[in-house]
């Protein structure tokens, strides 16, 4: 926790790579000046996986923005899991080092890219100058020895080494860009930045693949020509060699993906567009904003629970190198993921005794010479190969010998040793809140839990306390922990936090539609705009998601390359932005390569949102659904609104009625258009040979006839009292999507006739193409 370690502050120069000292006044930090402020420290460094987040890039006078592009990048690391689930697991250190530049080398977006600038850590695009779709933000060789220098001076001291320490290095500019290797970096303010972070942590940490089709972006990668890949989330087995040799990810075939989509065999990946296949059509490693499926988030769950590369869950317990004395009380401290508890099992001789964090031996009448053991597994349900739970990562075995007399050790403080977080942020509604305590040798302390001041009832004396189990009501709710030792009335220690059980939301904006369905649809010709707005109750990044027709949870980052607050933007087939397609509400999902076909998404669509606050609160979700057809209105030539008697003739040119009442019939001459948008019609209306004819939440009193119609005939959202009769209409045909019609409706010989998936509520008979209406 930040109050209990110091701010250490540091200076490493590279030589004359770096720039000069700032002048500006004597108070001013010196260029390559560093200072480390633990974010999140959660137990000994030892014991953790400790992640080191370094800033590039950034002047004296940027480093409020770092400290804020972190607390965005880590919010959003902490809203997707297993980091959500094992946030614990992490201690998270944060290094400011004062630049004399603001930027990195060879930026593609800057105008010219610029070659010559030098910041402390070297962060470059590679090939940058020279190409505008760069995005590996690497170190330089200078870099290098300065972030080696920087963890020496300021991050070893702590007890972190290379096994158990994670590097990330944030480079202060706003395009795409990072790489993986054993140190991660990303791009601090580009909209995607937070999502590169846990892609390039799935190379670092996780040692994922890639998943994408291509190396080059435009250009498809050649096919796959090698052996069964080393990789844990390719293959070249089909789902019947998987399950038959049980290799790679069999047990998770037939699942829905947490990214979307089912589990099961998709084709590309590794940079290549053919010839080996991965487990979910799109995932975290394939396209960014989309959560790891489980085969990965089971390999990250390894990982984490690991320490990287130490490959061992952290586990202490007491002392086992000697006999333990008759009369001693044996522990053990695991870790703490938020939403479950680790299972522990003490045996006797082999025989099952508890399930507790502590096992008194004179309680279960344990005698000199026996041994006793305790089993520590991770059961979560992100991981289902047994030789993954039963490996040091997640099952951790002690054991002890009995010897033939009681031992009497030291009275040691009644304290609370470690415990979840309480200063930076509140713990979420459904978290498992804990501490640990100190150990006599020969008793078990008592732990009193109170929530908004009333006792808990713990009849095991757990350590653990579940908050899920509880129901809590909504809103912020006080809970405390107290250890005492009833042999020694007076002393104790408390631990206290802040519930938060208020969830968030992230309420959508929309861009103005044409008309809405009778079923409530929003209706667009062609695209739409989707704002969202994360908010809560209490400080700290929001993250917002949004699912597309249940295709996976979606990460809203805005809009690529474009300022904070730009919508999210969707179209039949997407959006390419710098050789990518984004907002694809065809085929294939919302990301996809440009040269992936892709099957136009005419029709509609539900959209889901949500939110995740900093205590990990997920908020419910909210939904609208879109229909978007092909077309667009003509621009008018004439219009009427307001209050108009007697008929309108629409004789050439494009006649728009718009928040119009007509007290008459509408006609419409040969060759010309009408578009009703938001108008009453109280007789009928007749078209023939009309070039396009539009019905937007439209209201038609009378009988509706429209013959020959050369371009477009879209009737969408209107209410027909009379009869319609459509025939002949060539062109794109008919489109009837969400209306309500009282008679009847008669459709023939016109090019087709579609409702793009909004129903229409027809009353009357259906005939002929409308039959199915």
């Amino acid at each position: 926790m930040r109050s209990r370690i110091a701010v250490f502050t540091a200076t490493v120069m590279a030589g004359a790579l770096l720039a000069a000292p700032i002048r500006a006044g004597a108070a001013e930090p010196d260029v390559g000046s560093a200072t480390l402020t633990p974010l999140q420290v959660t137990g000994p460094a030892a014991q953790r996986l400790n992640l080191v987040v370094l800033g590039d890039g950034y002047t004296a006078s940027e480093q409020e923005k770092f400290r804020a592009d972190v607390d965005r990048h880590m919010n959003v690391l902490w809203s997707m899991e297993p980091f959500r689930s094992y946030r614990s697991y992490f201690n998270v250190y944060r290094i400011e080092i004062v630049s004399g530049q603001s930027g990195i080398r060879c930026d593609p977006d800057d105008d010219p890219p610029d070659p010559n600038r030098i910041t402390p850590l070297g962060l470059h695009y590679a090939d940058g100058c020279t190409n505008p779709l760069a995005r590996g933000i690497t170190f330089q060789n200078y870099g290098n020895t300065a972030l080696n220098r920087y963890l020496q001076q300021l991050v070893a001291p702590l007890g972190v080494t290379a096994v158990n320490r994670q590097v990330l290095a944030v480079a202060n500019t706003d395009t795409y860009g990072g790489i993986g290797g054993t140190n991660a970096t990303t791009s601090g303010g580009a909209p995607q930045g937070p999502l590169i972070t846990p892609h390039e942590l799935g190379h670092s940490l996780g040692l994922l693949q890639d998943e994408y089709p291509y190396s080059d972006r435009p250009t498809p990668g050649p096919p796959y020509t090698g052996g069964e890949p080393s990789s844990r989330h390719h293959t070249l087995l089909t789902e019947a060699q998987m399950r038959a040799q049980q290799a790679k990810w069999w047990r998770w075939l037939g699942e829905e993906s947490e990214s979307g989509g089912t589990i099961g065999r998709y084709e590309s990946g590794m940079y290549a567009q053919s010839g080996v296949w991965r487990p979910s059509q799109h995932s975290m490693m394939r396209w960014l904003g989309f959560p790891f499926d489980q085969v990965s988030r089971e390999i990250m769950t390894q990982r984490i629970s690991g320490r990287r590369d130490t490959d061992a869950m952290a586990l202490t317990s007491s002392p086992n190198s000697s006999p333990v004395g008759t009369t001693d009380v044996l522990w053990v401290e695991t870790g703490h993921p938020a939403y479950h508890q680790l299972s522990v099992s003490w045996s006797v001789n082999g025989v099952a005794r508890s399930d507790s964090h502590s096992f008194s031996l004179p309680s279960f009448g344990v005698r000199p010479g026996d041994s006793v053991s305790v089993t520590v597994t991770d059961p979560t349900a992100y991981v289902r190969d047994p030789a993954v739970r039963g490996g040091a990562a997640l099952t951790q075995t002690r054991s002890w010998t009995v010897g033939a007399t009681p031992i009497t050790g030291p009275a040691v403080p009644v304290s609370i040793t470690a415990a979840t977080q309480t200063t930076e942020r509140a713990v979420g509604g459904k978290d498992v809140v804990y501490v640990e305590t100190t150990h006599p040798r020969n008793s078990i302390l008592d732990v009193t839990w109170r929530l908004d001041g009333a006792v808990v009832p713990n009849p095991r004396n757990s350590r653990n306390l579940d908050l899920g189990a509880l129901s809590l009501s909504a809103g912020t709710h006080r809970l405390s922990a107290t250890v005492t030792d009833a042999t020694r009335p007076g002393l104790s220690d408390s631990r206290e936090w802040t519930v938060d059980n208020v969830l968030p939301a992230a309420p959508a904006t929309l861009s103005a539609p044409l008309t809405r369905t009778v079923g409530g649809s929003n209706v667009y010709f062609e695209e739409f705009d989707m704002a969202l707005a994360p908010a809560d109750d209490r400080p700290g990044f929001v993250v917002g998601e949004f699912r597309l027709d249940r295709d996976g949870w979606f990460n809203y980052f805005g809009w690529p390359d474009a300022p904070a607050g730009t919508p999210f933007h969707f179209t039949p087939k997407g959006t390419v932005i710098k050789s990518l397609v984004y907002g694809n509400l065809g085929s294939g999902g919302l990301s996809k390569a440009v040269f992936e076909p892709t099957e136009p998404g005419y029709g509609t669509h539900t959209v889901e949102h949500r939110a995740i606050d900093a205590a990990g609160n997920i908020g419910a979700a909210g939904s609208f659904t879109a229909t978007v057809l092909p077309g667009s209105s003509p621009a008018c030539t004439t219009t009427v609104t307001g209050v108009r008697a007697g008929s309108v003739v629409a004789a050439t040119g494009v006649t728009c009625l718009s928040n119009a009442r007509i007290a008459g019939t509408v006609t419409v001459r040969p060759g010309a258009s009408l578009v009703v948008k938001d108008s009453v019609i109280t007789g009928r209306l007749t078209a023939d040979r009309a070039a396009s004819v539009q019905l937007l939440g439209a209201n038609v009193t009378g009988a509706v006839a429209v013959t020959g119609t050369t371009g477009d005939v879209t009737v969408a959202g209107t209410t027909v009292t009379g009869a319609v009769a459509l025939s002949g209409n060539a062109g794109r045909g008919v489109i009837l999507a969400g209306n309500r019609i009282v008679g009847a409706v008669a459709c023939g010989g016109n090019g087709a006739v579609a409702d793009y998936g909004a129903d229409n509520d027809v009353r009357g008979s259906g005939s002929g193409q409308c039959n199915a209406l």
